[in-house]
This record gives C-alpha cells, structure tokens and sequence, in this order.
C-alpha cells in the first residue's frame, strides 16, 4: 500500500513577504511589502503616514476582484484572506464617504484629497447632478486649478482644455464659463468651493 506524503509549508515561506501596491489620488503609487497575517489597517496606516495625513477617518483602501466587483479592505481582517486576486495586490487609496459637514474639516490635505476623490468622481459619472449644479462644480474645480478668471491668460474654449464630465457638452462649457468668470474669485467664493 502507498502512502501519501503532504508537504508542509516551511517557516520560510510563512514568512514570505507579499508586494502591495496602493494608488493614490492624484495616480500616483506607493508599494509596500506585508505578511500573510498584515491586516487591512497595516495598509490605511502606511497611507496616512505617507500623506502625513491626520483626519484619517473618510478614508479606506478599495480593491477589485477578480469579477469586477469593488470591496473595501476590512481594516481588522489580514489582506490575504481579503484579496481574491493573485499577487502582487493593487489596491486603491480612496474617500471611504464624504464629510456631512465639509466646513468642519480642519486640514487643507484632507480638503485636498476630498476634492481630488469628488473631481475623479465627477468624471467618471459617479457623482450625478443637475445641470446648473454640474456647471458650478465644474466652475470651481476651474477655479481650484486655474485661480480667478483672466481675460488675457483664458481664451474663450479654455474650459474645453479640461475633461470634467462623462459628456462634456459646449452648452456645459459655457455656463462654467460664465459662472467662473462672473461669480468665482477670492473674494466671492462660496463657501462649498473652500472645501475643493
């Protein structure tokens, strides 16, 4: 009669260190290297230390698997036994949910990685609005990367330059536009646009 043998895994390769890498929000990656027992929180914390991110709590780490499906990384399970994908892992840096109250937040990075997340949001369709409502985000995220409207520096399609909507139409293009030349400046700022 035969015997089967099953190997046992060795110490070493328990101990084997598995490659992560993290994009962040402006597309940018970090890598680290985790063990099979690392927990999801291991990861959100190399994050925030990275960013030297204080208000870590709209944050999280997203993943996709193998069917296409989104998950949060649970901080209190390890990785491994989250990822369905074969190694290394990439994961994504993203805001887990938005502030109710975005005038309370108190550091300009997390405001700045707020609106990094609502600007990628927007562009891929996640975030849906009204017209006038998509015009004035639009307006200020104009606004948060051009500064006041300068007839001499912004030629008439200037708005076209930037691809802030799924389906960015001319009638769109127009009303930001207007609305950045006309109601956005330092000075006249609403207080939401603060927040981006």
């Amino acid at each position: 009669m035969k015997m089967l043998r099953f190997r046992s895994p060795s110490i070493r390769s328990l101990d084997q260190e598995i490659l992560c890498t993290i994009r962040l929000l402006d597309d940018s990656e970090i890598s680290c290297s985790i063990q099979r027992d690392t927990k999801g929180q291991f990861l959100l914390d190399h994050v925030c230390n990275h960013y030297n991110l204080l208000e870590k709590d709209y944050f999280g780490i997203r993943y996709v698997d193998p069917e296409k499906q989104r998950h949060w990384l649970e901080p209190n399970k390890p990785v491994v036994r989250q990822m369905k994908s074969q190694q290394p892992y990439t994961m994504c840096f993203r805001v887990k949910f938005y502030p109710h109250e975005p005038m309370k937040i108190k550091e300009e990075l997390t405001r700045y990685l707020l609106y990094l997340q609502l600007k990628r949001d927007i562009y891929h369709g996640r975030l849906l609005c009204p017209f006038a409502d998509a015009a004035y985000l639009g307006a200020c995220i104009i606004q948060a990367e051009l500064g006041d409207y300068d007839p001499e520096e912004h030629p008439s399609d200037y708005i076209s330059d930037f691809k802030l909507f799924p389906k960015q139409s001319l009638k769109l293009e127009r009303k930001i536009t207007e609305i950045h030349k006309n109601e956005l400046s330092a000075e006249k700022l609403h207080p939401f646009a603060s927040c981006i």
